[in-house]
């Protein structure tokens, strides 16, 4: 096998593990984030400092590198001149198409719910406040309201009543990505769990499902996610068959985190990302055969999968920050790891500040143990580690 040179865009946690997974397959790695020190860095051959927003400087550095397959990590990145790389040759994972409509809410939504029939929560959207404010009452209260592009919950919020609608407003433009300036306006589903489904598509063999990992988000970010989540056989073939539709209509090879609301009126389609997924980081826990970042490595290097399937059971638990420092430490790691079938990734970011994800415990058990447990032992002992933040 010949060794592709590769342009990871995004280098946070995600692609440090996506990056520490091609080295063991021989591949070499540039990584590209707009801070310096950034995790993938880490550990990448080389890297670079550059506002992915910045389509100019963006084309410089593909030109400069011309790699084999260009990744997108993260969703702040000018897109549309993905279109351009492929028709210049290059591969972008999985594709420029996929890469475009899935930073933007806006497109994948319509995709789903427009012109694949897949079952979504009912939405607006809304360019003014005068159009929020209308399409707030159309939808109902409570409705969730999200930027079209943002990343880690940044912007989203739920509106109960009349009076949080400007409050809402404000924060979904502050946390709003890129030169995006439209907001999502979705109906409340009830639902009583949510899932993400890893599906990997690949060039020459069949599309594979990991078991369905569920999670629990706090201001619209992960705190918790355990695979597997209990889910019927019906919910099960309904999402995996929605999860199919989607991919194969955006095109590509590589993992994808497609989420869904579980409810009592079946599976609703949520978002999607191609690419390693945040709570996905619970199969570091050895969950299954091979982790989500040795998948994705795999597809996106056309290499054989034959099958995917769970050895034990495994719970995720972040370690946030609290304030932003320069300068930090984490306490409580010694404690962490004198329990049995413990792990933690820490991620090394230069920088903490209020709610940034710097870690995350890992609690695995066999596969006949109560999973409410195992979620709650992962939560106590992911309290046992803070971060002592310097001024």
């Amino acid at each position: 096998m010949k060794q592709k040179k590769i342009l990871l865009l995004g280098s946070g946690e995600l692609g440090k593990e996506l990056t520490i997974a091609l080295h063991r397959l021989g591949q070499y790695v540039i990584a590209v984030d707009s801070y310096a020190g950034a995790p993938a860095m880490q550990v990448a051959h080389e890297f670079e400092v550059i506002n992915m927003l910045d389509g100019d400087a963006l084309d410089k550095i593909v030109a400069k590198h011309q790699p084999d397959l260009i990744v997108p990590e993260i969703e702040a990145i000018r897109t549309e001149r993905f279109f351009d790389y492929e028709k210049q040759g290059y591969t972008v994972v999985p594709s420029a198409k996929a890469a475009n409509f899935t930073m933007n809410r806006k497109a994948i939504r319509d995709l789903a719910a427009k012109e694949l029939g897949v079952r979504t929560a009912k939405y607006l959207y809304a360019k003014t406040f005068e159009a929020f404010d209308n399409a707030v009452k159309t939808i109902g209260f409570p409705c969730v309201v999200k930027p079209l592009m943002s990343s880690s919950g940044k912007g989203q919020s739920t509106i109960y009543q009349e009076s949080e609608i400007q409050q809402a407003w404000d924060y979904a433009k502050s946390g709003s990505r890129g030169d995006y300036d439209e907001i999502i306006i979705e109906e409340f589903v009830e639902f009583y769990a949510e899932i993400t489904l890893l599906t990997v598509t690949q060039r020459n063999a069949p599309t594979l499902f990991c078991a369905p990992i569920g999670h629990r988000q706090e201001k619209g970010d992960y705190r918790e996610s355990w695979q597997p989540c209990e889910i019927s056989d019906k919910d099960l073939k309904e999402a995996q068959e929605m999860a199919d539709k989607v991919t194969k209509a955006l095109t590509g090879f590589g993992i994808w985190g497609v989420e869904f609301f579980l409810t009592q009126k079946g599976v609703y389609f949520s978002e999607l990302s191609p690419r390693p997924h945040d709570t996905g980081m619970v199969t570091l826990a050895n969950t299954q055969n091979l982790n989500e970042f040795e998948l994705h490595a795999r597809a996106i290097l056309g290499l054989p999968i034959p099958s995917i399937y769970l050895l034990q059971k495994g719970v995720s638990a972040v370690i946030l920050a609290t304030k932003e420092s320069n300068s930090y430490q984490f306490i409580g790691v010694n404690e962490v790891l004198k329990n049995l079938k413990t792990d933690i990734r820490l991620f090394a970011k230069p920088v903490t500040r209020p709610n940034r994800r710097m870690g995350v415990v890992l609690l695995s058990s066999t596969l006949d143990s109560d999973m409410n447990t195992l979620v709650v032992n992962a939560q106590q002992i992911a309290k046992q580690v803070t971060i002592k933040e310097d001024a």
